[in-house]
Protein backbone atom coordinates (compact mmCIF):
# COMPACT_ATOMS: atom_id res chain seq x y z
CA UNK A 1 0.00 0.00 0.00
CA UNK A 2 2.74 2.48 0.89
CA UNK A 3 4.65 1.61 -2.32
CA UNK A 4 1.69 2.57 -4.51
CA UNK A 5 1.17 5.80 -2.61
CA UNK A 6 4.86 6.67 -2.90
CA UNK A 7 4.82 6.00 -6.63
CA UNK A 8 1.86 8.36 -7.07
CA UNK A 9 3.36 11.06 -4.84
CA UNK A 10 6.69 11.00 -6.70
CA UNK A 11 4.83 11.28 -10.02
CA UNK A 12 2.73 14.16 -8.67
CA UNK A 13 5.84 15.96 -7.42
CA UNK A 14 7.54 15.54 -10.80
CA UNK A 15 4.55 16.81 -12.77
CA UNK A 16 3.35 19.69 -10.59
CA UNK A 17 4.35 23.10 -11.95
CA UNK A 18 5.82 25.38 -9.32
CA UNK A 19 6.55 29.04 -10.01
CA UNK A 20 8.38 29.29 -6.67
CA UNK A 21 10.69 26.38 -7.53
CA UNK A 22 11.22 27.72 -11.05
CA UNK A 23 12.16 31.12 -9.60
CA UNK A 24 14.62 29.45 -7.21
CA UNK A 25 16.13 27.41 -10.06
CA UNK A 26 16.49 30.63 -12.08
CA UNK A 27 18.77 32.18 -9.47
CA UNK A 28 22.50 32.10 -9.98
CA UNK A 29 24.37 29.20 -8.38
CA UNK A 30 26.03 31.68 -6.04
CA UNK A 31 22.67 33.11 -4.89
CA UNK A 32 21.15 29.63 -4.42
CA UNK A 33 24.12 28.61 -2.29
CA UNK A 34 23.90 31.82 -0.26
CA UNK A 35 20.22 31.22 0.47
CA UNK A 36 20.72 27.54 1.32
CA UNK A 37 23.64 28.23 3.65
CA UNK A 38 22.25 31.34 5.36
CA UNK A 39 21.06 31.07 8.95
CA UNK A 40 18.93 34.16 8.36
CA UNK A 41 17.49 33.79 4.83
CA UNK A 42 16.35 30.18 5.18
CA UNK A 43 13.05 31.20 6.84
CA UNK A 44 12.07 33.38 3.88
CA UNK A 45 13.24 30.77 1.37
CA UNK A 46 11.29 27.91 2.93
CA UNK A 47 8.22 30.13 3.42
CA UNK A 48 8.24 30.72 -0.34
CA UNK A 49 8.63 26.99 -0.99
CA UNK A 50 6.11 25.79 1.63
CA UNK A 51 3.59 24.60 -0.97
CA UNK A 52 6.19 22.90 -3.15
CA UNK A 53 6.77 19.16 -2.93
CA UNK A 54 10.55 18.81 -2.61
CA UNK A 55 10.94 15.10 -1.91
CA UNK A 56 14.05 13.05 -1.48
CA UNK A 57 14.83 11.13 -4.65
CA UNK A 58 13.24 7.69 -5.05
CA UNK A 59 16.73 6.21 -4.63
CA UNK A 60 17.35 8.10 -1.38
CA UNK A 61 13.91 7.02 -0.17
CA UNK A 62 14.77 3.39 -0.88
CA UNK A 63 18.09 3.83 0.93
CA UNK A 64 16.28 5.31 3.93
CA UNK A 65 13.92 2.36 4.04
CA UNK A 66 16.73 -0.20 3.74
CA UNK A 67 18.89 1.48 6.39
CA UNK A 68 16.02 1.94 8.84
CA UNK A 69 14.78 -1.60 8.35
CA UNK A 70 18.23 -3.19 8.20
CA UNK A 71 19.31 -1.57 11.45
CA UNK A 72 15.97 -2.33 13.09
CA UNK A 73 15.61 1.30 14.00
CA UNK A 74 13.04 1.99 16.69
CA UNK A 75 13.44 5.77 17.04
CA UNK A 76 13.95 7.89 13.95
CA UNK A 77 14.15 11.69 13.92
CA UNK A 78 13.55 13.50 10.65
CA UNK A 79 14.46 17.18 10.49
CA UNK A 80 12.46 18.67 7.66
CA UNK A 81 9.74 17.16 5.57
CA UNK A 82 8.02 18.72 2.61
CA UNK A 83 5.04 16.48 1.86
CA UNK A 84 6.13 13.38 3.74
CA UNK A 85 7.67 11.10 1.12
CA UNK A 86 10.77 10.41 3.21
CA UNK A 87 8.50 10.04 6.24
CA UNK A 88 6.53 7.32 4.42
CA UNK A 89 9.75 5.41 3.70
CA UNK A 90 10.90 5.70 7.31
CA UNK A 91 7.51 4.91 8.85
CA UNK A 92 7.16 1.88 6.56
CA UNK A 93 10.48 0.57 7.81
CA UNK A 94 9.42 1.18 11.41
CA UNK A 95 6.13 -0.62 10.80
CA UNK A 96 7.92 -3.55 9.23
CA UNK A 97 10.51 -3.65 12.05
CA UNK A 98 7.86 -3.57 14.77
CA UNK A 99 5.29 -5.67 12.86
CA UNK A 100 2.64 -3.07 13.70
CA UNK A 101 -0.26 -2.05 11.52
CA UNK A 102 -0.73 1.41 10.04
CA UNK A 103 1.71 4.27 9.85
CA UNK A 104 0.23 7.38 11.43
CA UNK A 105 0.50 6.06 14.98
CA UNK A 106 4.26 5.69 14.43
CA UNK A 107 4.82 9.34 13.62
CA UNK A 108 4.88 12.32 15.96
CA UNK A 109 4.82 15.62 14.08
CA UNK A 110 6.48 18.57 15.75
CA UNK A 111 5.71 21.77 13.90
CA UNK A 112 7.71 24.91 14.41
CA UNK A 113 11.33 25.85 14.82
CA UNK A 114 13.24 22.56 15.07
CA UNK A 115 15.82 24.18 17.31
CA UNK A 116 13.00 24.48 19.84
CA UNK A 117 10.76 21.48 19.05
CA UNK A 118 13.67 19.04 19.21
CA UNK A 119 15.21 20.60 22.32
CA UNK A 120 13.61 18.19 24.75
CA UNK A 121 11.38 15.20 25.27
CA UNK A 122 13.22 12.79 22.99
CA UNK A 123 11.64 9.46 23.99
CA UNK A 124 14.75 7.32 23.77
CA UNK A 125 18.04 6.82 21.99
CA UNK A 126 17.92 7.85 18.33
CA UNK A 127 18.76 5.07 15.87
CA UNK A 128 18.52 7.11 12.67
CA UNK A 129 18.55 10.85 12.01
CA UNK A 130 17.54 12.31 8.65
CA UNK A 131 18.67 15.88 8.04
CA UNK A 132 16.52 17.26 5.23
CA UNK A 133 15.33 20.69 6.34
CA UNK A 134 17.00 24.09 6.28
CA UNK A 135 20.53 23.22 5.24
CA UNK A 136 22.10 25.99 7.30
CA UNK A 137 20.80 24.30 10.47
CA UNK A 138 22.20 20.79 9.92
CA UNK A 139 25.16 21.28 12.27
CA UNK A 140 22.99 22.93 14.94
CA UNK A 141 20.39 20.14 14.77
CA UNK A 142 23.06 17.43 14.86
CA UNK A 143 24.75 19.01 17.87
CA UNK A 144 21.37 19.44 19.60
CA UNK A 145 20.49 15.76 19.13
CA UNK A 146 24.01 14.35 19.57
CA UNK A 147 23.49 13.38 23.24
CA UNK A 148 20.49 11.29 22.16
CA UNK A 149 22.28 9.38 19.37
CA UNK A 150 23.03 5.80 20.34
CA UNK A 151 26.42 4.39 19.36
CA UNK A 152 26.01 3.12 15.82
CA UNK A 153 23.21 5.57 15.02
CA UNK A 154 23.08 6.59 11.37
CA UNK A 155 22.86 10.20 10.22
CA UNK A 156 21.82 10.95 6.65
CA UNK A 157 22.17 14.48 5.35
CA UNK A 158 20.33 15.15 2.10
CA UNK A 159 21.77 17.91 -0.11
CA UNK A 160 24.91 17.73 2.00
CA UNK A 161 26.86 19.79 -0.53
CA UNK A 162 25.04 22.86 0.87
CA UNK A 163 26.29 22.06 4.39
CA UNK A 164 30.07 22.46 4.53
CA UNK A 165 30.07 22.93 8.32
CA UNK A 166 28.15 19.69 8.84
CA UNK A 167 30.46 17.82 6.47
CA UNK A 168 33.51 19.20 8.27
CA UNK A 169 32.08 18.09 11.62
CA UNK A 170 31.24 14.48 10.70
CA UNK A 171 34.36 13.99 8.59
CA UNK A 172 36.85 15.40 11.11
CA UNK A 173 39.27 12.87 12.62
CA UNK A 174 38.35 12.26 16.24
CA UNK A 175 34.87 13.75 15.84
CA UNK A 176 33.12 10.62 17.02
CA UNK A 177 31.69 9.92 13.57
CA UNK A 178 32.57 7.80 10.57
CA UNK A 179 31.28 9.42 7.41
CA UNK A 180 31.26 9.04 3.65
CA UNK A 181 29.39 10.35 0.62
CA UNK A 182 26.34 8.22 -0.12
CA UNK A 183 24.90 8.91 -3.53
CA UNK A 184 25.02 12.14 -5.49
CA UNK A 185 24.54 14.63 -2.66
CA UNK A 186 23.79 12.57 0.44
CA UNK A 187 26.25 12.11 3.30
CA UNK A 188 25.97 9.03 5.52
CA UNK A 189 27.59 9.20 8.94
CA UNK A 190 27.62 6.82 11.87
CA UNK A 191 27.98 7.83 15.51
CA UNK A 192 30.91 5.91 16.99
Amino acid sequence: MAALLLERLFADADSAPSPALAAFAGLSQQERERLMRSKEAYRELYAQLKDVAIPVSPETGAHLYMLARGTRAKLIVEFGTSFGLSTLHLASALRDNLAAGGLLDLVEFREGDALQTLRGDIPGPIDLLLLDGAKALYTDILQLLEPHLRPGALILADNADYCPDDLALVRAPGSGYLSLPFGADVELAMKC
